[in-house]
């Protein structure tokens, strides 16, 4: 009996992200995935408007405290 010849096949190796999405994919249907991703957005973009705020109030701030000049 003689042994079957292995062929080499280049297969890519999987990235992490790949990985968790078909995780993702078989755990979750197609609506729980777009309720995450919609609600992930909503946390940047909450975190990006709240950036703005601060940096607002900072302006805010320094212009309050800012002393007028001598004419």
């Amino acid at each position: 009996m003689q042994a079957v010849p292995l062929r080499a096949t280049a297969r890519p190796v999987p990235s992490v992200t790949g990985a968790l999405r078909a995780v993702e994919a078989l755990l979750l249907g197609g609506g729980q995935r777009t309720a995450r991703r919609n609600a992930w957005d909503s946390v940047l973009e909450d975190r990006r408007r709240a950036g703005e705020r601060q940096e607002a109030q900072d302006v805010l701030e320094a212009a309050a405290t800012r002393r007028p000049r001598a004419t």
